[in-house]
């Protein structure tokens, strides 16, 4: 695979200079002045290496891991084996590495915890769109995203199948109870939203059926059904009669995913895609050229 077709199918809130800066940002607080371990190998020193997966998953972050090699040497050269989106069984190679052997093991760690971290996302995403198949729900991130990873893990979760829910602050409105607290109620904090005339999704939250009726009243067209019990959401499903986006969210893991699906509901949120993650086990080992 070319550096250049590591980048083509990346969403329109990410690209190839975000990475590099990101990429920059993390091998500066990990090398600071100089590496000074990897100078202990003779300066010119050649090497090939091959990252391995450990485990089974869904692999996500080959640009950052290529970024972490290309800045700090840019005649390494990488022969990848999988993209962003294969599936990759226990110990299968992903990619082989050629190139200057300083170079190569500083950027060994900053490289593998890119790959591993997006690849847990990737991976616990697909978990539970698996778990809903068949079902025309969509599983959905939020912005309960690790600090300086939040267009890249949102990346990883479309990456294993899900659907991103707004970026950022300022890329949707979402109400939540502080918000109607302190407009004084749901209709006036909509009545304050559709009084901006701006094009972005204005969504608010509910947390029962009498503020989802009130919220309907109020000229909602998407609606966050906040720990609503699996009656509830079938009953908010029944009152909505498809006039609003419904979406649920709250108390969602592996085990209540799919009976939340089946009530009838558009999409489910879960926060734990990005921030409830165990990185894939990824392995790097080096053989000097002869």
């Amino acid at each position: 695979m070319t550096p250049s077709a590591l980048y083509q199918h990346l969403p329109a809130y990410l690209n190839a200079d975000i990475i590099a800066e990101q990429v920059s940002l993390t091998l500066s607080e990990d090398m600071g002045n100089g590496d000074l371990t990897a100078a202990l190998i003779p300066q010119g020193t050649q090497a090939n290496a091959t990252i391995i997966s450990r485990e089974a998953a869904i692999i996500c972050g080959c640009a950052w891991l290529s970024q972490c090699f290309a800045q700090l040497d840019a005649d390494i050269q990488l022969e990848w084996l999988v993209k962003d989106g294969d599936q990759v069984t226990p110990n299968q190679p992903l990619v082989h590495i050629q190139g200057d052997a300083r170079a190569m093991l500083s950027a060994e760690r900053p490289a593998l915890n890119f790959l591993q971290t997006l690849s847990a996302v990737a991976t616990h995403t697909r978990r539970y769109v698996d778990a809903i198949a068949g079902l025309p729900a969509q599983i959905l991130d939020t912005r309960k995203t690790l600090p300086g990873l939040r267009v890249a893990q949102k990346y990883a979760v479309l990456t294993g199948g899900g659907a991103n829910q707004r970026l950022a602050l300022y890329d949707g409105i979402l109400i939540k109870e502080n918000h109607i607290a302190a407009a004084g109620s749901i209709a006036a904090v909509l009545a304050a939203a559709f009084a901006l005339k701006q094009t972005n999704n204005i969504q608010i939250e509910v947390e029962n059926l009498d503020e989802l009726q009130q919220a309907l009243t109020a000229g909602a067209t998407s609606i966050l059904l906040d720990n609503f019990t699996l009656a509830d959401l079938r009953e908010a499903v029944a009152i909505n009669q498809k006039r609003a986006l419904l979406e649920a969210s709250g108390n969602v893991d592996l085990t209540t995913v799919r009976a939340i699906a089946e009530t009838g509901v558009d999409r489910i949120s879960i926060g734990a895609l990005t921030k409830h993650i165990q990185a894939v086990d990824l392995s790097m080992r080096i053989q000097m050229k002869l």
